[in-house]
């Protein structure tokens, strides 16, 4: 069996960290650090009726249009706040894709990948969580992760590959990249 593990990486989103806080606050944070909140509200929104206090997230946030990811109108979100910010949201809807729970309650960074995997799993379900929330596909199953980079069509990059037993390190690139050659330039 594999000593990693295999989740499909969106081409064209924003790494983001997505936190709720006691008392009603929302974090939707870039990995550069940037405040993202206030430009996709519908996560926002959704991260209030859904997630529970204390919780989180490592994902990417992505938009659709049409049947592929589209980058350019994530730019455009990106860039609004407000009301110019919930009238993008019905017209481009942004999606929160989760692939790691950093935080429910305690601190899960010292947790290996698999267990903190099986708990964001678990949140899904005991949540029952829907749109704009999607879990990141993940296996360990080689030929199903090739399947995968079949997806490149819909603006999927490649694979990222994770130690099974590896801390989550914030700040850090300790997972592997892997491109699909039909991405590549």
């Amino acid at each position: 069996m594999s000593h990693e593990t295999y989740r499909s990486l969106e081409k064209d989103g924003y790494r983001a960290q997505l936190v709720v806080y006691a008392g009603g606050r929302v974090l939707l944070r870039s990995r550069r650090g940037t405040d993202m909140t206030a430009s996709f509200p519908e996560i926002r929104s959704a991260a209030l009726a859904q997630l529970p206090t204390d919780t989180g997230i490592d994902g990417e946030v992505v938009v659709w249009e049409r049947d592929r990811l589209a980058f350019e109108r994530l730019q455009q979100r990106l860039a609004r706040g407000g009301a110019a910010a919930a009238q993008a949201s019905r017209a481009w809807p942004a999606h929160f894709v989760a692939f790691d729970l950093v935080h429910r309650g305690d601190d899960l960074t010292g947790w290996p990948y698999t267990r903190r995997r099986a708990a964001l799993e678990e949140l899904f379900a005991e949540r029952g969580l829907t749109a704009p929330f999607t879990l990141c596909p993940s296996t360990t199953d080689p030929a199903l992760a090739r399947e995968w980079l079949s997806w490149a069509a819909a603006g999927v990059e490649g694979l990222c590959l994770k130690r099974r037993e590896e801390s989550y390190r914030g700040g850090v690139r300790s997972w592997r990249k892997y491109k699909s050659a039909m991405n590549c330039s």
